[in-house]
């Protein structure tokens, strides 16, 4: 994946930072027409404690 670059210019690769669990439960998780929102949200807030995200939907569980 290529680098984003922060405020300060420095290189910033989404892959090293591992994703909130709220992602892993998102259903926009691996769609490629969300990933860069997705993807500048997470490394906007990777020093932060709690993980805040706007456009979260959880992912729907088949009734079986």
């Amino acid at each position: 994946m290529s680098p984003y670059f922060d405020d300060d210019g420095t290189k910033v690769y989404p892959d090293m930072y591992p994703k909130p669990g709220l992602c892993l439960v998102c259903k926009k998780v691996g769609k490629s027409d969300e990933e860069l929102l997705c993807n500048l949200n997470r490394l906007d807030q990777r020093k932060e404690i709690d993980f805040k995200c706007g456009t979260f939907e959880p992912i729907e569980k088949s009734n079986r």
